[in-house]
């Protein structure tokens, strides 16, 4: 994008009183950036209101030094990207949206965004061990698939979602709801590098943007429209994740859940969902049958899980899938304290259970 182009682009989006709203309105009626900023006032006013025509015959104060952010970023690394609406190279599904993004920042590989099987996984920043370990072990199996996993970079399933995806070998792609000159959350700085490495990072927001509070709801538009489906792991009934999955419901798109315990909170949106019509799926090839990836399988049977002896671990038939304290553990099995609290130990170390808050323990499946 040649600088002249940038800088009627950002002029657009940095006039005050012009949203993404107003700013697809007056690109239908005029054309590009620059044919906007050529009509009278009153030709702009049969589309906007006076105070917002007046104020696009003004260039903004701050036009010059955001056009010259925008040309350092894009040159300081390769694989750097701005997309507007006028891009051939724009994201096709994007644009079927009611509200598509303007202007785009992306950072990594720009065919990520147009990968044939693209499917998104959401959830808790808070969830349970299993739900942490299903996020992971669900996208592992579907990037082993050659699905692309869109999330939102989030602490809890976001990022083992994106980490399972990259461990599967399939490109994963986060969009997130800062400017791409900043990581949030911090302690995802590797991943991002990661995720840019392999995939894209994707933002409609401005850089130098923060993480403002209101910017996550839209940004999960996105992430729904970017996929063919949209995955729930783990979510309360208050989750934002419940956002992206109506949001996908409302363009067609394919929604699945994770059940869970009747007693967790974040399984009670995923419960929820499923109420209102979302797919319950219990594994990835679930997901994988439904998306036509895989053909579907015969119904088997899962032996149980054997301890070092071969044999059932009668500690996990006590335990259940739900969280148990200690002590209904021991009158479960008749178990003294320091044998059952050895055994806990051992079966946490190799990641058969997950130690949760309020001294709980649960019995961590397999996806």
């Amino acid at each position: 994008m040649q600088p002249q182009e940038l800088a009627a682009w950002l002029r657009l989006l940095l006039t005050p009183g012009v949203g993404k709203d107003t700013a697809r309105k007056l690109l239908a009626a005029f054309g590009l950036p620059e044919a906007v900023f050529e009509q009278s006032p009153s030709a702009l006013q049969t589309v906007v209101g006076p105070k917002t025509a007046q104020a696009l015959q003004q260039v903004p104060d701050t036009l010059d030094t955001q056009v010259e952010q925008v040309l350092a970023w894009l040159a300081a690394v390769a694989d750097r990207h701005v997309l507007t609406l006028a891009d051939p190279r724009f994201p096709p599904d994007l644009l079927q949206m009611a509200d598509p993004p303007v202007f785009l920042y992306v950072m990594g590989d720009l065919a990520v965004l147009a990968h044939p099987r693209r499917l998104a996984m959401v959830g808790s920043r808070n969830p349970t061990p299993q739900g942490e370990a299903n996020a992971h072990q669900f996208a592992r199996a579907l990037g082993q698939a050659g699905v692309c996993v869109v999330s939102g970079m989030a602490l809890g399933v976001d990022g083992a979602a994106h980490a399972g995806a990259l461990e599967g070998g399939a490109p994963t792609i986060a969009v997130v709801g800062t400017g791409l000159d900043r990581v949030y959350p911090r302690r995802h700085l590797s991943l991002a590098h990661r995720i840019a490495a392999h995939g894209a990072i994707v933002s409609e927001y401005p850089l130098g943007t923060p993480p403002l509070a209101a910017n996550f709801p839209q940004r999960n538009r996105l992430i729904a429209g970017l996929s063919q489906g949209t995955l729930v792991v783990e979510a309360t009934l208050k989750s934002g994740s419940l956002i992206t999955a109506r949001l996908a419901a409302e363009q067609g798109r394919e929604v699945f859940a994770i059940p869970g315990s009747i007693h967790a909170p974040q399984s009670r949106g995923c419960h929820a969902l499923i109420r209102q019509g979302a797919k319950l799926v219990e594994s990835a090839q679930d997901i994988l049958e439904d998306l036509r990836i895989v053909e579907p399988r015969s119904l088997t049977t899962e032996p149980a899980e054997a301890d070092e002896g071969g044999e059932p671990d009668k500690l996990l038939d006590a335990m259940g899938f739900d969280p148990v304290s200690l002590d209904a553990l021991q009158a479960r099995t008749g178990l003294d304290t320091a044998h059952l609290q050895a055994r806990l130990l051992e079966l946490e170390l190799d990641g058969t259970v997950g130690r949760l808050p309020g001294g709980l323990f649960q019995h961590l499946g397999q996806a």
